[in-house]
């Protein structure tokens, strides 16, 4: 049979590659499953921590699903790639998390039964694409509810039901209060009114102080950084501060690497520190003539500068971070100038209302507070120890996120799954009238949704078959789409009552990154190690890509 033509063996050679393709497949979803398990235990109000350790020694406490990936090491892609998913989801809208990783996890378990069935990868991957594009309709057109930014309870309301899984959920009024002040302090509003730049990361910087209670943290209306001044008889108190912000050294330019000086006698070397003299002399001249109270630098200081500098009443903080230095120049006012001879008067930061350094048990704080219209400030949080202020840390940009989250995209959902079954049911229904191949994917899909209110379940101790059930029913009758599990008692109840809300953009977020990243992972057939072919061009043998397992 085989003498005639290469036909069978040609038939054989494309099963090989079928199956293997399959196994490869296999094998990602094992991987993603494995993922999706370590951080399962971590959904809702009762979740549960994870102790990390890190190779230097150190010990993270937390339930947030990116802080716990981010210290796992894996070597297989797949898991890499769900792992890069939990960072994707945190920068972009900063909650949900774990959330993305237990769907994803999910809907690629239930994709192992169509590989089985030897159904092609395109074929799911459509009914897939299709799944999420009805999804993402029926959130923002049936179930998103849009909220008043202008009413703070209403916002407090959502925030603390993101932050009511967290270990910070015990302080959330004061949280709440915080992530709003920051929010609102660093938001920058176009010309119609709206908003258009929210910028938590870069101008609402948290600084950790251990000691203290967690009660008297707070956000400044300014900023504040962990600086002293540089000579001991300057100033350390200053009201209405006439503020000149500096990115050049105060100091004489080193040329040990550049000059070549021949001194033949000593006369030479007293005109060069003459020399070097009448350079800081004039540099500080042409600071002086602009009459700034507090002059704040990225660079050195020479003791040449601080003498002259202090003689004339002038205090002076050296070696600024870039970041802190950009958030003082938007809440006094100020121009950071990068030569002393282009000072002018506009870049002079009059808006600070008092410039004061404070010692905080061994430390010395500079805080510059009572800004006229800060576009950023600085939350100074206390705590017992470092662990617990790294963990309220977390939370905290959790908080941030949610209200920037509502402010930039006004419309909410119901949290504890409501959201989820209410989706699953109308994309069955939906599945219902549908024919072909596709619908079978595509109501697994559905399905695949309710994870999220069976994890809550669990996770608190209830019977999940019974509460599942229950809330399919309730989800089944017109006018309960707000129905969800209350992750506290395990009970099915209405969430508009509990007041458990999420941002839209969190869930279109989670939604679209967990199904895409599944569909991704679908698409691959072959796993191609780097390291074959640099054996064979170093004269090993062997042909063809190998297909490694890499999770450790």
């Amino acid at each position: 049979m085989y003498g005639q033509g290469s036909g069978p063996m040609l038939v054989l050679s494309q099963n090989t590659k079928r199956d293997s393709g399959k196994k490869v497949q296999l094998e990602n979803i094992t991987a993603g499953k494995t993922i999706g398990d370590v951080v399962r235990t971590c959904l809702g109000p009762k979740a549960m921590l994870k102790m990390l350790m890190d190779p230097m020694g150190g010990i993270v406490m937390t339930n947030d699903g990116n802080a716990i990936l981010r210290e796992i090491t894996v070597q297989h892609p797949a898991a890499k790639t769900l792992i890069e998913i939990a960072r994707t989801q945190d920068e972009e809208v900063g909650d949900g998390t774990t959330s993305v990783i237990v769907l994803c996890a999910e809907i690629l378990g239930i994709s192992a039964q169509f590989l089985e069935d030897k159904m092609h990868p395109t074929v799911i991957i459509d009914a897939y694409r299709q799944c999420l594009e009805d999804a993402i309709t029926f959130l923002t057109d049936n179930v998103a509810e849009t909220v008043d930014v202008k009413d703070e309870s209403a916002l407090i309301k959502v925030i603390q039901s993101c932050i009511g899984t967290k270990f910070i959920s015990k302080w959330s009024d004061l949280a709440c209060q915080i992530a709003i002040r920051a929010v609102k302090t660093v938001s920058i509003e176009s010309a119609d009114g709206r908003v258009s730049e929210i910028d938590t990361k870069r101008y609402a910087k948290i600084e950790k102080i251990p000691g203290g209670t967690i009660e008297e943290s707070q956000v400044l209306s300014g900023v504040m950084f962990n600086k002293d001044v540089v000579h001991p008889r300057m100033k350390r108190r200053i009201e209405n501060p006439r503020v000149l912000l500096l990115d050049c050294n105060l100091e004489y330019k080193k040329g040990e690497s550049q000059t070549n000086i021949e001194i033949v006698n000593e006369a030479d070397f007293s005109k060069i520190l003459e020399m070097e003299e009448s350079y800081i002399k004039k540099i500080c001249d042409e600071i002086m003539s602009h009459k700034p109270d507090l002059i704040i630098t990225e660079k050195g200081v020479s003791d040449l500068a601080q003498h002259f500098l202090m003689k004339a009443g002038i205090t002076v903080v050296r070696r600024l971070r870039k970041s802190d230095n950009l958030r003082v120049a938007r809440a006094t006012g100020a121009t950071i100038v990068n030569r002393t001879d282009e000072i002018s008067e506009a870049d002079i930061g009059t808006g600070a209302a008092l410039f004061e350094v404070r010692k905080i048990g061994d430390e010395y704080f500079t805080f510059i507070e009572g800004c006229k219209d800060p576009k950023a400030c600085t939350i100074l949080l206390r705590g017992a120890s470092k662990d617990i202020l790294n963990e309220v840390e977390r939370n905290l940009q959790d908080a941030l996120h949610v209200a920037r989250n509502i402010h930039l995209s006004p419309k909410v959902v119901y949290g504890g799954g409501a959201v989820e079954m209410e989706i699953s049911h109308l994309l069955i229904q939906k599945g219902k009238s549908m024919s072909g191949v596709l619908q079978w994917p595509y109501r697994a899909l559905a399905n695949a949704l309710q994870v999220i209110p069976r994890t809550l379940a669990t996770n608190c101790g209830a019977n999940t078959i019974r509460t599942l059930t229950q809330l399919k029913a309730k989800h089944a009758t017109a006018g309960n789409s707000t129905w969800g599990v209350n992750g506290l008692t395990g009970k099915v109840e209405d969430m508009k009552l509990v007041g458990i809300q999420e941002p839209l953009a969190v869930k279109l977020q989670t939604y679209k990154t967990a199904i895409e990243t599944a569909i991704l992972l679908l698409r691959i057939d072959d796993i191609v190690s780097g390291s074959k072919k640099r054996d064979e061009s170093a004269g090993g043998g062997g042909m063809g890509p190998t297909q490694e397992s890499m999770m450790e």
